[in-house]
């Protein structure tokens, strides 16, 4: 894998999220309660406080919980909530070391079609369907991951020229659309609250 990516904002962090299956997952997984830039700034983040250039999956799941949880908690914290996150990411590298040898791009390689693919992202600890279709559209859109039906199995995230979300951001002018879009379903939200 090998791609330009500009979700953290910040050179060393989208390198990496860039060339590592892993980082990226991960991203995607902190992705919840916290600005995109500093969810995808995190796997960069847990990488270096480990030591390393890149995020190994049969190595964070081996970690001692409480050490993991500290790991993520240090300052500036990974997360908002990095003992919930901790957990979470320990999961779901145990998850790929059960299922995918700890190789994290195998969830992609040779999916018979975007419903397998959407599937598979599913079944991964900490994806839902939203985060999962969200996903299968930045596999589509900025990896190139594109097999048969990835746009019907990304949904509304899957289509040309929207900003969405993380999968239509090329850099800080789309990022300001996806944030204004985001920001537009919040009042949205709001309005059909108080009726």
């Amino acid at each position: 894998m090998d791609a330009t990516l500009r979700l953290a904002q910040q050179p060393a962090a989208d390198a990496l999220l860039g060339r590592s299956p892993l980082a990226l997952m991960t991203g995607m997984l902190l992705d919840q309660q916290v600005p995109m830039e500093w969810a995808f700034s995190g796997p960069h983040t847990i990488a270096q406080r480990m030591g390393a250039d890149d995020l190994d999956a049969r190595e964070i799941a081996a970690q001692d919980p409480e050490r993991f949880v500290e790991l993520l908690s240090q300052k500036p914290a990974v997360h908002r909530y990095p003992g919930s996150m901790a957990k979470r990411i320990q999961q779901l590298c145990q998850y790929l070391v059960e299922h995918y040898d700890g190789d994290a791009e195998a969830v992609w390689r040779d999916v018979d079609g975007g419903a397998e693919l959407l599937r598979r992202l599913q079944e991964l600890p900490g994806y839902g369907k939203q985060k999962a279709q969200i996903f299968v559209a930045l596999l589509g859109k900025r990896l190139g991951v594109r097999p048969e039906g990835w746009r019907e199995a990304a949904g509304a995230y899957g289509e040309e020229d929207a900003h969405r979300s993380v999968a239509d951001i090329t850099g800080p002018d789309s990022l300001d659309k996806v944030r204004a879009h985001k920001q537009e379903l919040k009042r949205q939200a709001k309005r059909a609250a108080g009726k």
